[in-house]
């Protein structure tokens, strides 16, 4: 079946960091899609339709009449969205898929590695857990640079609030030491995977990002604490 393409106009835009932008892709009239929490959208410019690029939803399949995603100035789609969008522009959009789903399980403890952009399927995440009021838990640990790199810190520190199983965690890799940042340093490991670990059983592991991170959450989960790869799913983004 062939793909069913369309034309969106931004509807707005959010910086979010200086090099981070979402933008906010409003439906057209008539437009519907089945679509799930987790998946990406493609998109493209109108001028150049050769050249597209998957991102991730940042969104939820709770909001419905529009897609948000949200980009890093990265190669040249990422630098013309950051750099460029604007409200009003347009781009083509091919339907959302992908199978980077939550387990949104009462029994299910969901862990969320993420390493820079990578924690921007997650928000969806924890919007569609925490509008249905599901007892599903979910913790997300995010590596960073600094603080000053930490997408949506806002939003998921409101969202802590609003959702009593629902947890926030970053650390900081490349602080210096006159930084007073109170959180945790240094990169994720097994010890600090392990520590937010209670049911074994029913915990699923999740970790998007950066080629390295994604194959070292593997490697740290599979190998260093024994879980079964079958609990696990991988999201790489180059």
């Amino acid at each position: 079946m062939a793909k069913i393409i369309a034309e969106m106009a931004i509807d707005t835009v959010t910086m979010e960091l200086p090099d981070t932008k979402t933008l906010k892709l409003a439906w057209p009239e008539g437009y519907t899609v089945d679509f799930k929490t987790g998946q990406f959208i493609t998109v493209y410019w109108p001028d150049t339709p050769g050249y597209k690029r998957a991102y991730s939803l940042s969104s939820c399949a709770m909001d419905q009449g529009f897609f948000e995603v949200t980009v890093k100035r990265d190669g040249k789609m990422g630098t013309r969205i950051v750099d460029w969008a604007k409200a009003g522009d347009k781009l083509g959009v091919l339907p959302p898929a992908g199978k980077f789903l939550p387990v949104l399980e009462p029994d299910k403890h969901l862990v969320c590695i993420a390493g820079g952009s990578g924690v921007t399927p997650f928000r969806g995440f924890v919007r569609d857990a925490t509008r249905r009021k599901l007892a599903t838990r979910i913790t997300i640990l995010y590596s960073v640079r600094t603080t000053a790199d930490i997408i949506f810190n806002a939003e998921f520190r409101q969202l802590e609030q609003e959702n009593p199983n629902f947890k926030f965690h970053v650390t900081c890799t490349r602080l210096g030491a006159e930084d007073p940042w109170p959180g945790r340093r240094g990169r994720i490991d097994a010890d600090w995977v392990r520590s937010q670990i209670g049911d074994v059983a029913n915990t699923v592991f999740y970790a998007c990002g950066p080629n390295a991170l994604v194959e070292n959450t593997h490697d740290l989960v599979v190998k260093e604490l024994g879980i079964p790869k079958t609990q696990m799913l991988l999201e790489k983004w180059g």
